[in-house]
């Protein structure tokens, strides 16, 4: 059981105005926002200095795998503080290493080799730099409709419009259309057409940039900000076989969909599919020390065996951080988290979410698996026309700020991205918790409805 938060209005007042003073935000007009001030968190909600708690429907930012303050993740953070708090990445130290061995232990086929970083995007970049010193070529073909960070080169790999004030055309990035049916951009009926159109537009974008100066191609294996459009049957595979054809390293990006989101340890293992290279965060120690990574397979290993790696970070490896992977990815195996992640997934999410769809005309779409699931909101269910315009703002985002309200207003935080709301509570939510947000959903989606076209 979550404490019950004790209201400090004076307390929440003081935070508040230090923020406004002098903390900027991510992706924000600084003087158009007004971040919540939390005064705590625990399991699957926070709650803000009012007293008002907020059941958590976004992990964070997808990444309290675990929920916030898993007391055993707590206490090897804590024990690790009081052995060693940091060390230079050079050196062998036992969280490094045994963080690295249970990922690897979990990575599919022959992922063995663990390049730590800070974060995602910084694992982007280091897979992308591998990938082309590796190959010795300079492209890489990446979706629209992707995220893949915030730093230089993973957000010219990204394929939504967080790229455009950064994107200078210079960065040696090709993007291409991954498969997603309900938008398709081959006039696909089926999924099976959609996959086999898709893979066909990726092979001859291929053969129009030049196989030989594609270094790679990357992937998130279910993209996730980007809308949760899980691939269908085949389509990694095929994009497995054109990497092999032409030489191609492949990567996928596991930095949200890893770690039991998916209801599996990685997404990879839904689709039976070994790349190159993966990167992977957030799930890695549920987001309590920041900590990301590559999971680099035998053959690129193998280019810096005696090849220096031109690579590195002051704190890859951060004993606590590596500290904080161990207890989490203790805890899920001890816990059953990611099993749990994928039975509560099919038997209480997908139905709960497919009978609000039912129900309620703003629903255009259900997809996802496990604790990974999108809402598609439209206007019109005929025409499939969004809810709101692509990257709306401003009064043509009105309908999706309505709903946001309404879903707070009845004690969810939910995860809103254009027209859409993804369902992504803690791998280890409740069913009566999942139950409870559902009905809170239910009840924004009321007001989401009232924008629907008649």
């Amino acid at each position: 059981m979550t404490p019950h938060p004790v209201p400090d209005a004076q307390a929440g007042a003081a935070v508040k105005a230090a923020d406004r003073a002098h903390v900027f935000h991510s992706w924000s007009a600084q003087e158009l926002i007004d971040p919540l001030a939390v005064a705590g968190a625990e399991g699957s909600y926070f709650w803000d200095y009012d007293g008002k708690r907020y059941l958590d429907f976004t992990s964070g930012l997808v990444y309290t795998n675990i929920g916030y303050q898993h007391p055993k993740v707590v206490a090897a953070i804590q024990e690790q503080a009081a052995k060693m708090t940091t060390f230079a990445p050079a050196f062998a130290i036992e969280a490094r290493s045994e963080a690295a061995r249970l990922i690897a232990e979990r990575t599919p086929g022959d992922l063995d080799k663990i390049f730590f970083t800070n974060g995602g995007a910084d694992a982007v970049e280091h897979a992308v730099r591998m990938a082309r010193l590796h190959t010795g070529r300079p492209k890489v073909l990446s979706a629209y409709r992707s995220y893949h960070g915030g730093t230089q080169q993973a957000v010219n790999v990204t394929g939504d419009p967080r790229r455009w004030a950064s994107d200078s055309a210079t960065a040696g990035v090709v993007h291409f259309w991954a498969p997603f049916l309900y938008r398709s951009r081959f006039y696909a009926e089926t999924e099976e057409q959609e996959c086999a159109r898709a893979l066909e537009h990726l092979e001859t974008t291929i053969a129009f940039e030049g196989p030989q100066t594609v270094a790679a191609i990357i992937l998130e294996t279910v993209p996730g900000t980007a809308g949760i459009m899980v691939p269908p049957p085949g389509y990694l595979a095929g994009v497995r076989e054109i990497c092999d054809k032409y030489g191609i390293v492949f990567i996928l990006d596991e930095v949200m969909a890893g770690f039991g989101r998916t209801g599996e340890w990685f997404a990879a293992d839904l689709f039976g599919v070994t790349p190159d290279l993966m990167t992977f965060a957030k799930g890695v120690n549920s987001g309590y020390v920041p900590l990301g990574g590559v999971a680099i397979s035998g053959a690129i290993a193998e280019t810096f065996a005696r090849r220096p790696y031109p690579g590195g970070l002051t704190y890859s490896g951060h004993p606590l951080a590596c500290a904080a992977a161990v207890a989490t990815i203790n805890v899920m195996a001890e816990e059953g988290v990611v099993e749990h992640a994928a039975r509560l997934g099919a038997e209480v999410v997908e139905p709960g979410l497919r009978e609000l769809a039912e129900r309620h005309p703003s629903v255009g779409e259900v997809r996802g698996v496990g604790m990974f699931w999108a809402l598609e909101l439209v206007k019109n269910r005929e025409t499939r026309e969004p809810l709101v315009p692509y990257n709306a703002a401003g009064e043509a985002n009105a309908p999706m700020a309505a709903f946001g309200a309404a879903a707070k207003a009845h004690g969810i935080w939910p995860f809103i991205n254009m027209n859409r709301t993804h369902v992504v509570p803690p791998c280890n939510v409740t069913e009566a918790e999942l139950k409870e947000g559902l009905a809170a959903l239910d009840a924004a989606l009321a007001v989401a409805d009232e924008y629907v076209a008649e």
